[in-house]
């Protein structure tokens, strides 16, 4: 589900009253742990935190006009999303994420390539969260998009 809203303060607005509070706590462990350089914007109809064109010029290879993407997280019809792009791309960091999850949470691991789903809004694992925000500095991202990502389109 992409919101239509135009910036994070309207996206937050429209969170149901039963998911905003871990919403907005997602929200902040993100912002509180997510390096420097990275800027929190609408995204794909998410709230976004890329990496704007005044660092990374070449922005997104599928549209070079938007900046290039690295975190988003929504509030979807079923569950809350972290959408990181970091272990769609560098496998070492998608299997850290996999064998450090069940240490922070009893429920099993929904995941998609890039998709991380909660659908019980009270076990997302917010400091496991904050920990994965840590492990890709902006270079970091950029190195591994352009030799993971941007090479094989």
């Amino acid at each position: 589900m992409q919101s239509k809203a135009i910036n994070v303060k309207e996206y937050l607005k429209e969170i149901p009253e039963e998911r905003k509070q871990a919403f907005l706590k997602l929200r902040q462990t993100i912002v509180a742990t997510i390096p420097k350089g990275f800027v929190e914007q609408m995204s794909y109809g998410t709230i976004g935190y890329i990496i704007p064109h005044s660092i990374y010029p070449n922005g997104y290879h599928c549209d070079s006009k938007l900046p290039l993407p690295f975190v988003n997280i929504a509030s979807q019809k079923n569950f809350i999303a972290v959408y990181h792009m970091g272990i769609y791309a560098n496998l070492e960091l998608l299997q850290w994420f996999i064998s450090e999850y069940p240490k922070y949470s009893k429920q099993k691991l929904d995941m998609g390539k890039s998709c991380i789903r909660f659908k019980k809004f009270d076990h997302i694992p917010f400091d496991l969260i904050a920990e994965l925000m840590q492990k890709m500095s902006v270079n970091d991202w950029i190195n591994c998009y352009e030799s993971q990502i941007k090479k094989s389109k």
